[in-house]
């Protein structure tokens, strides 16, 4: 038995999942032939999405484009705080909102990148919708409005602590470092404390990966306080490659990731059994 305390709706959508990966088996501990090959997961990915004539370019997809800033973890963490706070303080026309969330990202950089990336190439991810003037008019704008506010602990930040507190083992952190980033696609998520946040999201890699009992002896938060969070984050681990899902869904089917996304959505949607 998985995850009996966390409900979610047996109707949701399943995502395909390779046939070799058996039921219970923890990311990583899948062998792979050596040699080049597609990304494992890859096909079950373009199948999911409906990408199945991409397939030529997949390979340059996985190995480029989604490593084109190759930015560290609590930077996506940091600008999307800071979005979200400098949309706590007034409005943002719809046609702006795209140039503030890539403004926010470069402060984010420069707050935790040991090399930034250039005003141009973070242009060049909007496809010219806004200019090097533009974003740097942006980023003094945000810094106003904030006060210059920008440090942040992050859930990431937190998620380690407590992995490390708990003596987690690599795969356990990897499921809920999935679960964690996916939480940033929930609204009801994005009022969740980050250490909470954190908590909820190791909680629940351990229970899927390890079963009911493995529950790791959190010192900050008890069981009744992290279970009515959980199901947010198995929501949208089952939702998969929906639309707004995707990206999060094909990043953690690479080899780097060893197909996390593809396991979880395996291992949650198995049918529970009943009561002996």
């Amino acid at each position: 038995m998985l995850v009996p305390a966390v409900s979610f709706n047996p109707d949701s959508p399943r995502v395909p999942v390779p046939d070799g990966v058996a039921a219970g088996v923890s990311p990583g501990l899948q062998e792979r032939p050596p040699g080049p090959r597609a990304p494992p997961g890859l096909e079950e990915a373009l199948s999911a999405l409906g990408l199945e004539r991409e397939r030529e370019y997949a390979g340059d997809i996985f190995a480029e484009v989604m490593e084109y800033l190759g930015l560290a973890g609590d930077t996506l963490y940091l600008a999307v705080h800071l979005l979200d706070s400098y949309l706590c303080t007034g409005r943002v026309r719809l046609q702006r909102l795209q140039l503030l969330g890539v403004a926010c990202l470069f402060l984010a950089c420069k707050m935790e990148e040991c090399v930034l990336p250039e005003p141009a190439s973070l242009c060049l991810l909007s496809a010219g919708s806004f200019s090097r003037a533009e974003l740097l008019r942006a980023e003094r704008r945000i810094l106003s409005r904030l006060d210059f506010r920008l440090h942040h602990p992050g859930p990431l930040l937190c998620l380690g602590l407590l992995t490390a507190l708990t003596g987690s083992r690599p795969q356990v952190m990897l499921l809920a470092t999935y679960f964690l980033e996916l939480s940033l696609l929930e609204a009801e998520a994005s009022g969740w404390a980050p250490s909470l946040r954190a908590a909820a999201a190791l909680n629940l890699a351990h229970r899927v990966l390890d079963g009911e009992g493995s529950r790791p002896e959190l010192v900050l938060y008890s069981p009744a306080e992290l279970d009515p969070l959980e199901p947010c984050m198995v929501r949208a681990a089952l939702r998969g490659p929906e639309p707004g899902c995707a990206a999060v869904f094909l990043k953690y089917s690479r080899p780097q990731h060893q197909g996390t996304s593809l396991v979880a959505a395996h291992l949650l949607s198995r049918p529970h059994p009943g009561p002996p």
